[in-house]
């Protein structure tokens, strides 16, 4: 574990394992947590590394910085504070973007992209609409509405301890994250996905209704040799709700993306 001061915010970050190096980030609120099947299972042969956006986690509660924009740039810097080399970034939900965003910006320095359940957009009408909607919601009952969102991330049954444990994640970020929500309803990348020239593997949920699949399919199918794996039986956190074919489907993305060098 550590902290890494990045564009004038500590981030807090854990490391564990040796080799190719996989940063995980995860999505809106929640904090590195949501990666632990992972972080055991992959740290056996790879470096993992998971961090704390701004805002989340165990990092700083700092003032600005809650854009798409913002946090690609502290996602690039965190990568320049460890001195990471042609790293695998994967990205839960909203953190999609941010790692799609970090491709296009630097391609030399990042080894291969994986979005989760990405968030990148919704492709379809209401979505500003919807945004404000929940925006308004968290203003007048944060404790309510998020008790009342978290558990359509997740599939029919799940564990209410994981919910119960992502609604407390949530509470405890900082409520600046929101200006995220509103960032991200005007936020559409497909015109600039064909540029991409890094690896790209989409991993999404079968039954995520926060994104459904058409979006993944699209994105993936305007990226030049992006690949696309639907976890079966899991929702929008499918780290968490199907861990074990997660792990699977994850280890199978990167043996078909060969490590570059640095």
């Amino acid at each position: 574990m550590g902290v890494a001061n990045v564009n004038g915010t500590s981030l807090y970050y854990e490391t564990h394992g040796a080799g190719r190096p996989l940063v995980f980030l995860h999505g809106w609120g929640t904090s590195g947590r949501v990666w632990d099947a992972q972080a055991a299972d992959l740290s056996r042969d790879h470096h993992v590394i998971t961090v704390d956006w701004r805002g989340c986690g165990r990092s700083e509660r700092a003032a600005t910085g809650y854009t798409i924009a913002d946090v690609t740039h502290d996602t690039l810097g965190f990568l320049d504070a460890l001195e990471l080399k042609a790293p695998v970034l994967i990205g839960s939900s909203i953190a999609g973007a941010f790692v799609l965003e970090a491709a296009l910006a630097a391609p030399r320095r990042i080894g291969a992209v994986i979005p989760v359940d990405a968030g990148v957009h919704h492709f379809s009408a209401g979505v500003r609409e919807a945004m404000a909607g929940l925006l308004a919601d968290l203003r007048a009952d944060r404790a309510g509405t998020l008790a009342d969102f978290v558990p359509h991330w997740y599939r029919p049954g799940a564990d209410r301890a994981v919910i119960d444990r992502t609604v407390r994640q949530l509470l405890d970020s900082t409520c600046l994250i929101d200006r995220l929500v509103a960032d991200q309803a005007d936020y559409d990348p497909r015109p600039r996905l064909g540029g991409l020239r890094v690896p790209v593997h989409f991993l999404h949920g079968e039954l995520d209704t926060e994104v459904p699949l058409k979006v993944p399919r699209e994105c993936a199918a305007l990226i030049p040799g992006a690949g696309l794996t639907v976890i079966e039986g899991a929702g929008h956190m499918s780290q968490q709700d199907q861990p074990e074919r997660f792990n699977t489907a994850l280890r199978a993305a990167l043996a078909s993306m060969p490590e570059r060098a640095a």
